[in-house]
């Protein structure tokens, strides 16, 4: 610190010549001249560096002390200057420079979003961007508190934000809500319906009617366990005790088939390139793009572009970027693709494993066949599981015990 205030004031690096050169020092240490660096080149010279507005005092002391005081070099921002002084185009790009640090310090220039997992930074960016805060805003103007309450009106799915501007960096901090968990809603009758055929390996039932048994083979959509429960009276009796309507619960697994298919091409188009190649540039500063091309009309019928961004960083991010766009023509010729089977193998299996994942089932026997006709290589996955198969669906009526069931709307179809 104490070097940049030296630079910034200016300082003079200064030689005495005398018969007592320690009485120049000394009178230099009462006067509380600030100076440092002192050496002795012989006993009758020394040297030292000062503060440059001191150097009139300096010579006084000097004068007293019957010393020769010569300055051997000035350095420092003011004496820069002083040299500098006919040079305007550089005194001007100075000044301009000083300005727009002065003018771009109060406008945003970056905006950083944290503590975000489920939220997206870019929907959350497109939000603060609707509510001002975004690069090239006038930072002084934006009221956080309330852009900080209309954003949490925007997005439902955070329950804190903060908005930190420092300098020329606008910090979004978040906090996402805890999902409360799904609770199930046992208040209304239900069956567990088969959302896949197979054969039932495992059944549980919590509430309800079993339809089925172990062993038995169930369709999709059939009812496994029934919401409505007949209810028997003694042996011998032919008193009806009517039917209890219950939300049925139930954990059933079963061994079940399933068949995918992938299929991939055996000719696609090659890109041939021809070696004809245009490159455009173009500055962007904040929204605003500056293209250094006249025509932008591409004479290629057949091209890839490649865009390559250049920002311009100073410790941070800034909103300056230079973009080189590459065209590269070509032309299309059919080749083989070597379509590889194994892949589309490998491929079906990690899709049977996604699916197999929520439902807590396991592959017990996979086989794979491939065919190659219209020139498509078609690869079929067929497979044999254990999962889960039953879900609750919901009927129309009334929980408890009924004596009369007609007018009743039949759960079972």
């Amino acid at each position: 610190m104490l070097k940049w205030t030296n630079f910034l004031q200016g300082n003079i690096l200064l030689e005495a010549t005398g018969t007592f050169p320690e009485r120049f020092l000394n009178l230099c240490a009462q006067e509380r001249v600030q100076f440092w660096a002192v050496q002795w080149p012989d006993g009758q010279t020394l040297r030292l560096r000062a503060v440059r507005r001191q150097e009139g005092k300096i010579k006084k002391l000097a004068r007293r002390a019957q010393c020769q005081l010569t300055v051997v070099e000035r350095a420092g921002l003011p004496p820069l200057l002083w040299k500098l002084r006919r040079r305007y185009a550089l005194l001007l790009g100075l000044a301009l420079s000083l300005c727009a640090v002065g003018v771009l310090s109060q406008f945003i220039l970056t905006v950083e979003v944290e503590g975000n997992e489920a939220v997206s930074s870019q929907e959350i960016l497109s939000v603060m961007k609707a509510l001002g805060v975004r690069p090239g805003a006038y930072a002084p103007g934006i009221e956080e508190n309330i852009v900080c309450a209309q954003a949490l009106l925007e997005l439902p799915e955070l329950s804190w934000i903060s908005v930190n501007i420092q300098g020329v960096r606008a910090q979004v901090e978040v906090r996402e809500r805890t999902t409360r968990p799904e609770i199930e809603d046992t208040s209304t009758p239900a069956n567990v319906v088969a959302d896949v055929s197979g054969i039932i390996t495992r059944m549980e039932v919590l509430s309800g009617q079993a339809m089925f048994q172990v062993g038995d083979t169930v369709a999709e959509g059939e009812v496994i366990v029934s919401g409505v429960i007949q209810l028997e009276g003694p042996a011998y009796s032919e008193i009806d005790l009517g039917t209890l309507t219950v939300h049925a619960a139930a954990t059933v697994y079963a061994r079940t088939w399933r068949t995918l298919t992938a299929e991939a091409p055996l000719q696609s188009g090659e890109k041939s390139y021809t070696g004809r190649a245009t490159s455009r540039w173009s500055l962007n500063f904040f929204s605003l793009r500056v293209q250094f091309y006249k025509n932008s009309g591409i004479s290629y019928v057949m091209y890839d572009k490649i865009k390559e961004t250049y920002p311009l960083t100073l410790g941070i991010g800034l909103p300056v970027s230079l973009t080189r766009e590459t065209l590269r023509e070509y032309a299309a010729a059919e080749t083989d693709t070597n379509a590889d089977a194994a892949e589309l193998e490998q491929r079906l299996l990690q899709r049977l494993e996604r699916i197999l994942e929520g439902r807590e089932g396991e592959i017990l026997e996979v086989s794979f066949s491939e065919t190659r006709r219209d020139g498509l290589l078609t690869v079929t996955l067929t497979a044999q599981c254990s999962e889960k198969i039953g879900i609750t669906q919901t009927f129309e009526g009334k929980l408890g015990h009924s004596l009369d069931n007609e007018g009743q709307e039949d759960p079972d179809g």
